[in-house]
């Protein structure tokens, strides 16, 4: 391997000093597999991502023209002296790739995409009505039809020129004219063409062009015969007949048409695929696949109340105005009064109250002199109107509590128009493969490759070949067991960053930097080498691949391992080892000593017996679970492990802890199916501690989130000098007026827009960053002010507060969780995951606990060194030990080894996976042969020395 790397193939760093390295100088060999490792917050990502990904960025800006570069403004040069030999670098970073709910796995890979072009070229159409094929029609059939079908009917016979796409059609509109065309219907409306515009040329348009206008009878049967001839030569084959009676437009066409009842469909095309057109899309979803409805149990929570006393949610108590007058006109009108338990009146009547009525309703002014006729819409049409009118952000959430999403009741959650899903290949219309995991979609193209005869062979080669490449890269990085259908919102970070590993190692560049961070996330130790040998890929093509990573198995095939340490925070940023995986173990660092055996995480000598009480799920059936039992043992530490796409999540997060939240709070989360829970007495509150950020700004921080700031606030306040001006706790808050920074609005920073770049911050010219403006930084204790204390690293903040009680408590639970090293007011936005949910962490364990709480965590170990997991364990146990229940979602081997109780899920990702196929004790489930997960747990066990 050494003769690998010539004297000159190195990215050269000299100097590096962002954020805590310690003006380190790091050679990285070029073309190489390079490993950076370490604790968390040593250092890793400022080497990676702020010093080499930024500086990279940089360079690529400074090759725009000055003239680009003004609406770009200058980013900032790292802390760094120099560096060489940088290649172009490209980051793929753990972030989920669209919030859009019209993203999915197939759009962001282009899989769909191609899917879209094969089924307009290849695709058999059938009847929707009679599920026939449908077949090419004569002119003559055609005639025989319109005249049948309109008979003494006013027709527009049109030739169908443009549809669905961009331009002004200038040059096609005056060629019309030119050729004695007197009208056209452009985007619906029928125009005179002496008198047409050009049209918006950003905008979508539709042209057809009238050829004849008519009433159809018997005798006008030569002179349809003529149009058609005409609009078959105009609409190159296709036809519309406008129905002037009922307005609606008919295609007719000598391609496609079903020969029971006459009905037509438009020639496919890619777009006829798609749920992002309309020319694709469900009319009553917009292509979205579900609906927005109101939830009458969500709207009457509570029918032995009566709708005075607020029965009826969205009203709440009774108020004097104007629903609730309508209201009680309609109840009085019925015979009974408001006062009245909801649950005897009679069904039409609450039936009215919700849905409305279409008679009108009698109300009395107020003194009984006048009587006003309205109408009542109803409270279910109310809350969905102020669902989707509102402009207020509050009102929209408000009527959201009222709704319940469901399958779009016209596609049935497929998103496509009726015409679009009656073109299918080998039986299968495109929502049907979509819905196939990746590994079952491979399987379907190799048999329809082998169905297609000669010609349409000839057509769908290349169309084939382009979906398995993309296909085959995907498989390549683990993602065997997603569906194309599966939305990019629903994706974990780990999910989205080996998709974008996947293109990119499809886009066969060569010379490039690539920057990865922990791809191993999510992932289970049985598809890690496949994620291995992707990265080799990538390296193998002539790029040099640098990948932020604690897994062991990644560290062991690298070709070059930098070690930053030794400690995280003010005492890391150093480079304390570097070199192959043998050379490395020579040294002596933490990362070392775990990789050698010479530290390890012990399991434990005896498992906890619990409380003896459980809770107990049964009848799952949400995504991929098969009719799921679950059983958690109470009192215990219970891993939940599987390989990616088993269920895991599913069960736990979008079953177990919705359903309990739910039934603890009274709250109304989305569900998953499920039978029933039993054992709810046994527990007294549920918290799912996940890995979403902590706030969406900078603004928020740890200690604004775990409400330890409101303590250092109050204690400025009472200090002589701030009490002599008059200054209250608020007065220290950057978030309100009085005491922050106005320019920044106590931000510290200031957001630059980069349009098509990422957003850019950059220190506040006015308060340098710290905040506050010049008297608030006055006030002082122990000489530093209240920016000055927002700096400080939460060790040395414990050390600094030792004496007030109330702020140590706070800062030593985010101690414990091995947060140290981050400074009380660091960004939110700067926060990896794994440290988010580690604030959260740390927040829930400065609460007094009960002893009766069910805690959920999904992979807490995310970007954790073995050192951050043995004290993540530890805080764990603390939380068992004092009586709780611990559920922990989990790849991570040295997790999985300390648990009280294993429930391992599959037997694989996706549709052959939603089964609970071992559970018990570690030791009990490593001698099960069905669980995917016991072998990798018995060579672990194994490896433990006494």
């Amino acid at each position: 391997m050494k003769n690998r790397f010539t004297s000159d193939a190195y990215i050269e760093v000299s100097g590096a000093r962002e954020h805590n390295l310690k003006n380190i100088d790091v050679k990285i060999p070029r073309n190489a597999f390079v490993v950076i490792t370490g604790l968390s917050g040593s250092g890793k990502s400022s080497l990676a991502f702020d010093t080499l990904y930024a500086e990279g960025q940089r360079r690529y800006i400074e090759t725009f023209s000055a003239y680009a570069r003004q609406f770009l403004g200058n980013l900032e040069r790292p802390k760094v002296d120099q560096i060489t030999g940088l290649s172009p670098v490209i980051s793929i970073e753990q972030k989920t790739v669209s919030k859009n709910p019209r993203s999915t796995v197939g759009t962001i890979t282009e899989l769909y995409d191609f899917l879209r072009l094969l089924y307009a070229r290849v695709a058999t159409a059938y009847s929707y009505n009679t599920g026939e094929p449908m077949v090419r029609y004569t002119e003559e059939k055609i005639v025989a039809l319109i005249t049948e079908t309109f008979q003494d009917k006013k027709i527009y016979l049109m030739a169908p020129l443009v549809q669905g796409r961009k331009g002004h059609y200038r040059e096609l509109l005056t060629s019309l004219r030119k050729k004695g065309f007197l009208k056209a219907r452009i985007d619906g409306e029928l125009v005179d063409l002496d008198e047409a515009k050009p049209l918006d040329r950003f905008k979508i348009h539709d042209i057809d062009v009238v050829v004849d206008r008519m009433q159809v009878n018997d005798s006008y049967a030569s002179r349809i015969k003529k149009a058609i001839t005409e609009c078959f030569k105009q609409g190159k084959g296709t036809l519309k007949v406008w129905d002037e009676t009922d307005g609606k437009a008919h295609f007719f066409s000598k391609k496609l048409m079903c020969p029971t009842t006459g009905i037509a469909y438009p020639e496919p095309e890619p777009n006829t695929f798609s749920f992002n057109s309309p020319y694709g899309y469900c009319p009553t979803c917009k292509g979205l696949g579900f609906a927005e409805v109101s939830d009458a149990e969500k709207i009457i929570p509570d029918a032995s109340k009566s709708i005075k006393q607020g029965g009826i949610a969205p009203l709440g108590k009774y108020k004097d105005n104007w629903i609730y007058k309508q209201v009680t006109a309609l109840v009085t009108e019925a015979g009974h009064k408001l006062t009245d338990p909801i649950d005897s009146l009679p069904n039409s009547l609450v039936k009215t109250l919700l849905s409305g009525t279409d008679k009108k309703v009698s109300i009395k002014s107020s003194v009984g002199l006048k009587e006003y006729q309205t109408n009542y819409e109803g409270i279910e049409t109310f809350v969905l109107r102020q669902y989707r009118e509102a402009d207020n952000p509050k009102i929209h959430r408000w009527a959201k509590d009222f709704l319940k999403t469901i399958s779009c009741p016209s596609c049935e959650g497929k998103k496509l128009k009726k015409e679009s899903l009656h073109f299918k290949i080998q039986g299968h219309h495109i929502a049907d493969v979509v819905n196939l995991d990746l590994n079952e979609l491979q399987t379907w193209l190799d048999d329809t490759e082998k169905h297609l005869n000669k010609d349409q062979l000839k057509i769908a080669g290349e169309i084939l070949k382009e979906i398995n490449k993309r296909l085959f890269f995907l498989l390549d990085v683990g993602l065997g067991y997603l569906t194309l259908d599966r939305g990019s919102k629903t994706l974990s970070g780990g999910e989205a960053q080996r998709i974008r590993l996947a293109t990119q190692i499809g886009t066969q560049l060569v010379g490039v930097l690539y920057i990865l961070d922990e791809p191993s996330i999510g992932l289970h130790q049985r598809d890690n080498h496949k994620l291995i040998t992707s990265l080799k890929k990538l390296r193998d093509l002539g790029n040099t691949v640098m990948v932020v990573e604690h897994d062991k198995e990644t560290m062991e095939e690298a070709d070059h391992i930098i070690d930053i340490g030794p400690l995280a925070g003010v005492n890391g940023g150093h480079v304390v080892a570097q070199g192959a995986y043998k050379e490395l173990l020579k040294a002596n660092t933490l990362t070392t000593k775990y990789l050698s055996g010479g530290m390890q995480i012990l399991p434990p000598k005896e498992i906890r017996k619990g409380n003896g009480k459980k809770l107990t799920l049964t009848g799952a059936t949400g995504h991929n679970l098969k009719d799921v039992k679950l059983s958690l043992p109470l009192g215990k530490l219970i891993c939940v492990s599987g390989v990616s796409g088993s269920g895991k999540s599913s069960l736990i997060n979008q079953t177990l802890y919705p359903a309990l939240h739910n039934e603890y709070y009274k709250a109304s989360k989305d569900v998953l199916p499920y039978k029933r829970i039993t054992g709810l007495k046994n527990i007294d509150k549920v918290i799912d501690i996940d890995q979403s950020p902590i706030g969406r700004t900078p603004r928020s921080n740890p200690a604004t989130y775990t409400k330890v700031f409101d303590e250092i606030r109050a204690l400025f306040a009472e200090i002589p000098e701030a009490k002599i001006r008059g200054y209250k706790a608020g007065r220290f808050s950057f978030n309100t007026k009085g005491g922050r920074c106005e320019t920044c609005e106590g931000g510290g920073i200031r957001k630059i827009e980069m349009n098509f770049l990422p957003d850019v911050y950059v220190k506040c010219e006015t308060c340098q960053g710290k905040r506050y403006d010049r008297e608030t930084l006055e006030i002082r204790y122990k000489g530093h002010s209240i920016s000055d204390i927002l700096e400080m690293t939460i060790n040395n903040a414990l050390q600094f507060f030792e004496h007030q009680p109330r702020i140590a408590r706070k800062l030593q639970t985010l101690v414990d969780v091995g947060l140290g090293y981050l400074t009380l007011g660091q960004q939110s936005t700067t926060l990896s995951g794994g440290e988010a949910q580690r604030i959260k962490l740390a927040s829930e364990l400065s609460k007094r606990d009960t002893g009766k709480t069910l805690y959920i965590l999904d992979e807490p170990t995310t970007g954790l060194h073995f050192e951050d997991i043995r004290m993540l364990i530890s805080v764990l146990n603390r939380l068992v030990d004092h009586g709780n229940t611990v559920v922990v979602i989990e790849h991570n081997l040295d997790i999985l080894k300390v648990a009280d109780h294993l429930i391992d899920m599959g037997p694989e990702g996706g549709n052959a996976g939603g089964q609970i196929i071992a559970e018990g004790s570690p030791a009990e489930v490593i001698k099960n042969k069905n669980s995917v997960t016991a072998p990798f747990l018995k060579k672990e066990f194994e490896l433990v020395t006494p």
